[in-house]
């Protein structure tokens, strides 16, 4: 069956296994850690392991999830990178007579396949499937003024912060609430953020160049998404990071090119992304969010250097918004 969030809070007691898939790993990371609080998961009850493990260590997996517990309570078990090639041995292990443990099955952003077909079906009552998207920029919001307000009492959020923090979070539950905590802690008791706050407390220098590597790319900006790109991969950025965050950056452009609104945007940005609004109709930003599905399954599955992957993908697509801007004009 399919599952939203407040689903989870109150079945995962009930259940015998969930997909957690999609492009937001700390939402991922999120449930799984609330999983164990909620189920009072004692560490020599965890067994965790990868889509490598899973392959190889089959019967280790079967005799911990089907073995009970040599020191009392229940136990779980967490399957990390999970592909529709896995389905039918993760159905096996679930409906498993002798199974033993609730079953975390973690995986990227899957296209509608085996796996997700397998917990999504509402016949089976024992497993579930939670979708976890990166935050939209209201979503975002809400989450920037909830965090800020428990953590440090903040009274007030200029319009230029929040630009700013929508413009740069996200992607990674985990990392949005990192920085958060962080940025609390600078203020401290000045009760109001800042741009200037927020520029301090930026979770990673390479951020303005992503800004000007994500925003050139849509606004067919050939010559500059080239040499910001460059510039991200000359300081080692991390490749499913900044996967996620082009993803987050053209499902953002879907809902303002579906609205016909431009949202909130940090200034330096803002012409470029109203550039792209006028030249990418919404049918061509789906066809772009297939082709990110399959860059990312290239990175995983082909050996492919990483660097060249990302050079081809994104020369072609600031060609097509290059192409489209032309003929706009015409």
């Amino acid at each position: 069956m399919k599952w939203k969030e407040p689903d989870f809070n109150t079945g995962i007691e009930k259940i015998t296994a969930v997909l957690l898939y999609g492009p937001d790993a700390g939402r991922i990371d999120e449930y799984c850690d609330t999983a164990i609080k909620k189920l009072e998961i004692d560490k020599d009850n965890l067994f965790a392991l990868d889509a490598d493990d899973f392959r190889d260590k089959q019967d280790a997996l079967f005799a911990e999830s089907c073995t009970p517990s040599m020191f009392g309570g229940r136990k779980m078990v967490i399957i990390s990178g999970a592909g529709d090639a896995m389905t039918t041995r993760i159905a096996e292990l679930i409906e498993h007579s002798g199974l033993c443990a609730t079953v975390l099955v973690c995986a990227g952003d899957l296209r509608t396949g085996s796996l997700r077909t397998y917990f999504e079906d509402d016949k089976k009552t024992n497993v579930a499937a939670l979708p976890c998207y990166t935050d939209d920029a209201r979503a975002l919001a809400t989450l920037i003024r909830s965090e800020l307000s428990a953590a440090a009492g903040i009274k007030q959020i200029t319009p230029d912060a929040m630009a700013y923090m929508t413009a740069h979070l996200g992607g990674d539950r985990a990392i949005t609430r990192g920085f958060l905590t962080k940025i609390a802690l600078y203020v401290d008791d000045k009760k109001t953020v800042e741009l200037d706050d927020v520029e301090k407390c930026l979770p990673d220098t390479g951020a303005v160049v992503a800004d000007d590597f994500f925003y050139s790319l849509t606004a067919g900006y050939i010559a500059q998404t080239m040499q910001a790109l460059d510039r991200l991969l000359y300081t080692g950025v991390d490749s499913n990071k900044l996967l996620r965050q082009l993803q987050m950056h053209f499902k953002k452009l879907q809902v303002a090119v579906v609205d016909g609104q431009l949202p909130n945007l940090f200034w330096k940005v803002r012409d470029k992304f109203n550039m792209a609004m006028k030249i990418w109709p919404a049918s061509e930003i789906d066809a772009v969010l297939v082709r990110l599905s399959e860059l990312e399954r290239q990175i995983r599955t082909t050996g492919m250097p990483v660097e060249v992957l990302f050079r081809d993908f994104a020369l072609k697509l600031a060609l097509r918004a290059n192409r489209l801007s032309i003929k706009r004009r015409n």
